[in-house]
């Protein structure tokens, strides 16, 4: 299998993620595959404190599974995807990555450094992405031109561009919005681990020398950059404020559902002190 499916422990990772579905149902079925999305985006938090603490992510199956799903932890795009794809496989899915650049930093042409997927159910295929932290889609998105899907009160858009290029987007108060774009070349497990490089080394890298945890959701999204918390609602109102570093480990653990030991925490809270 490309992503190693059959290494999945199953039965764990649908008791951490807390899946019901339709009685239980996990045939390969759209029904299925929104099911199991939702269900991991709000039980796997996304977060890079790997990178943070100077560690490498490991891509493995049996790495990804012990830390996503064995600890009370979560992971950014490469580790969340690749369980994903992992175990949309074993359930007799078409999984297939893709490498998307990210456009919410302006117009700054970014590398392709976004980890996605795209899955393929009776002939249509869908943009799935359990890796794009608090902005990303709760469920699948169709990938048709000029689609448009409501998930939990968040409203999220395909556009095709020249060259066949795909553009999530989100609606705002604002309009439109530009998530990320990516090619239809297929990517493979080497080609994450590429991109996995560069995101957890790179001096360039937005997940080098910082701490960032996010978790989407219906009506809410949560993201903790350095020492900032922010909270996006629905109804188009946030609020931002300040993470005391002797409060960081209260708010991962109450907020991102992140546990972390004293050492690591110690560490953390010093890349979060506002006056760094």
């Amino acid at each position: 299998m490309t992503w190693s499916g059959e290494e999945i422990d199953l039965d764990a990772y649908l008791a951490r993620i807390g899946y019901q579905g339709d009685k239980g149902d996990l045939s390969p079925t759209i029904g299925t595959l929104r099911a199991l999305q939702r269900a991991h985006v709000a039980s796997i938090p996304f977060e890079n404190l790997e990178v943070a603490l100077s560690r490498p992510v490991l891509l493995d199956p049996k790495s990804v599974q012990a830390k996503l799903v064995g600890l009370p932890r979560g992971g950014y795009c490469y580790e969340q995807n690749s369980l994903f794809a992992a175990v949309l496989e074993r359930l007799g899915f078409q999984v297939a990555g893709r490498g998307a650049r990210n456009r919410t930093r302006g117009s700054d042409l970014t590398p392709v450094t976004h980890g996605m997927l795209v899955v393929s159910v009776d002939g249509e295929r869908w943009l799935v992405d359990t890796g794009f932290g608090y902005l990303g889609p709760l469920e699948p998105v169709p990938l048709l031109d000029g689609a448009t899907v409501e998930q939990g009160g968040w409203t999220f858009g395909i556009r095709v561009e020249a060259e066949g290029i795909h553009v999530l987007r989100s609606l705002r108060a604002e309009g439109w919005i530009d998530l990320y774009a990516f090619a239809p070349q297929a990517l493979y497990p080497a080609d994450f681990e590429v991109m996995n490089h560069y995101s957890s080394s790179h001096p360039q890298s937005k997940f080098v020398g910082q701490v960032v945890a996010q978790l989407p959701g219906p009506g809410e999204r949560h993201a903790l950059v350095r020492d900032q918390l922010t909270t996006l609602r629905t109804d188009g109102s946030s609020s931002r404020r300040q993470v005391p570093a002797g409060e960081l480990g209260r708010v991962l653990a109450d907020v991102f559902g992140i546990a972390m030991g004293t050492a690591d925490l110690e560490q953390l809270a010093a890349l979060t002190d506002g006056s760094q």
